[in-house]
């Protein structure tokens, strides 16, 4: 699917009714999510890829909560894993807001988020501002970070080659705005995500 085509009513349906799982490992109705607030959805690639969590994750992390109350909204983030990283992985990102796990990936695709890549930005290709880091570097951290770090999670982190993206949803099944990453380094650049969302950064 294009990256940018916001999802048609049946496909906002089918992922509504789809189930995610929270920190706890309960399964929870994704529309639930947005049934009565606007609210940025963030679907991740897997819980130890160091592009999504040492530098994305942490940028989100940092938006300015009066901003996202003013706007009426707020962030979450799905990971294509289990559920049991959720909370290694706020620790480490820093993010505070709800973090839920997709395992099964059937809401990425009901959602037309359908690639599986590993390959990063292409040749010519200007690179996102959130990537401060070389691949090395981020591979070295990612790998420190996530199955050094927590042994117990190996195998737990999802499908590593699953690309995400982000969509503004709700109040209800209403979705304003939609990006599918196109490589693993493609999440849409915060400062876009959050202008379209009405959220203010300074």
């Amino acid at each position: 699917m294009s990256a940018s085509i916001l999802p048609d009513a049946s496909a906002l349906l089918k992922a509504s009714k789809l189930n995610i799982f929270d920190s706890q490992g309960k399964e929870v109705d994704f529309g639930t999510v947005f049934k009565k607030e606007k609210v940025i959805v963030v679907f991740i690639r897997h819980f130890f890829c160091g592009n999504c969590q040492q530098q994305y994750v942490e940028q989100l992390a940092a938006v300015p909560k009066d901003g996202l109350e003013k706007a009426s909204t707020k962030i979450v983030v799905v990971g294509c894993g289990e559920w049991n990283p959720i909370k290694s992985y706020a620790e480490t990102t820093g993010f505070q807001g709800t973090i839920f796990a997709d395992p099964s990936r059937q809401v990425y695709h009901a959602l037309g988020m359908d690639i599986k890549k590993l390959a990063g930005t292409p040749a010519g290709e200007k690179k996102r501002s959130y990537l401060i880091t070389g691949r090395f570097s981020n591979a070295m951290l990612s790998i420190w970070k996530g199955p050094l770090k927590n042994l117990s999670l190996i195998g737990k982190q999802g499908n590593i080659s699953q690309l995400g993206g982000e969509f503004i949803l709700g109040p209800g099944l209403e979705c304003s705005y939609a990006y599918r990453m196109q490589h693993s380094e493609d999440h849409a650049e915060v400062a876009d995500l959050m202008k379209a969302a009405g959220v203010e950064l300074s």
